[in-house]
């Protein structure tokens, strides 16, 4: 399982024209299902996602989690962090999840970030989504377990 959590403004997300759902800051998490993750990692990706402390203090430096400064997660299925395109130049996809693997274990992540206390929107798992994304920071940050 491997996630992709960016500090971010004004981050929207749509399918076919239509506004699916927004935050006004916090994190985008593109998050990326391998074929045989668990829930148990799901577990680890929200504790881990819940706890990043990438938001500035009093003081300037990062040491506030997205739940200390009311912040939302937009979480985004996105089978293609597992893209591999070391051969040629046409991606495979081979090592992520099939969609009914997937889809249960990116609906049970929002549930599991829920839990930490932070509002957490989502998109259409498998649509063809289209995001407006202002990153602050820039601030990215790469976690797989």
């Amino acid at each position: 399982m491997k996630v992709v959590v960016q500090r971010v403004r004004e981050t929207s997300l749509s399918v076919d024209g239509e506004l699916v759902s927004s935050i006004p800051f916090g994190l985008a998490v593109y998050f990326g299902v391998k074929e045989g993750d668990t829930l148990a990692q799901a577990e680890a990706i929200a504790k881990k996602v819940a706890g990043l402390r990438i938001f500035e203090d009093e003081n300037g430096k990062m040491n506030l989690s997205v739940k200390e400064v009311g912040g939302e997660i937009l979480l985004i299925s996105q089978f293609t962090l597992y893209g591999d395109a070391k051969k040629g130049f046409r991606p495979s996809f081979s090592d992520a999840a099939r969609p009914e693997q997937a889809k249960p274990l990116y609906e049970a992540e929002a549930e599991l970030l829920r839990a930490y206390g932070i509002p957490v929107k989502t998109g259409i798992f498998g649509a063809d989504m289209k995001i407006l994304q202002m990153n602050d920071g820039p601030v990215t940050i790469l976690y797989e377990v």
